[in-house]
C-alpha cells in the first residue's frame, strides 16, 4: 500500500515515469545501488528520527552517516532513530521503503546537503524493491520539506 501511495503522489507531480520497481531487494543502500546501477552515494536514504513526540525524516546521500554534534545543533536533541517497530506507524512507510513521498501530516522532512553533489539521486518509492530517479532539484520540488540541513558526514 505504501508503494501505491508514493506512486500516486509522484504521478500527480508528473514524475511517475521515473519510478523503478525491481525483482530484487533495494532495502539497503548497497542493494539499491546494485539494483539501480548507481554509486552508493547516489542512493538517498531517508532516515527516521524521534524529535520531541514525533518523527522527522532526513534524506541523505547513501555514503554518509549522521554527524551527532551537527544533528544536535540543528534539532536541539540527540539523534535517536525511530524504533523499527514504530517506523511505519509514525512515517507511513516500512523500513526498507521509507521515502519522503506521501508522508503523514506532522512529519517534517529535511534534505541533507550531501545529496546536492550528485546529478541524479535515487530515493526509495515506498517499498523495499523500488526507487525513483530524480535530480536533487526535482526532489526538492516534489516534496514538502522544511529546509536543507547539514547533519551528515561522509563515511570512511
Amino acid at each position: 500500500m505504501s508503494f501505491e501511495l508514493a506512486k500516486e503522489y509522484l504521478e500527480s507531480r508528473g514524475l511517475g515515469d521515473r519510478i523503478m520497481e525491481f525483482d530484487e531487494s533495494s532495502a539497503t543502500v548497497a542493494q539499491a545501488a546494485h539494483a539501480v546501477g548507481a554509486s552508493e552515494g547516489e542512493i538517498v536514504k531517508t532516515l527516521s528520527f524521534m524529535v520531541g513526540d514525533g518523527a522527522v525524516l532526513v534524506c541523505a546521500a547513501g555514503d554518509t552517516k549522521v554527524d551527532n554534534p551537527k544533528f544536535k545543533a540543528e534539532f536541539h536533541t540527540k539523534a535517536k532513530m525511530v524504533p523499527g517497530d514504530r517506523v511505519e506507524e509514525l512515517v507511513g512507510h516500512a523500513p526498507g521503503g521509507v521515502c519522503p513521498f506521501s508522508v503523514p501530516g506532522g512529519v517534517s522532512v529535511y534534505l541533507d546537503e550531501s545529496i546536492r553533489r550528485f546529478e541524479h539521486v535515487y530515493p526509495a518509492c515506498g517499498s523495499s524493491n523500488s526507487a525513483v530517479r530524480l535530480t536533487p532539484r526535482e526532489l526538492e520540488g516534489a516534496i514538502s520539506f522544511v529546509k536543507w540541513v547539514d547533519v551528515c558526514k561522509l563515511v570512511g
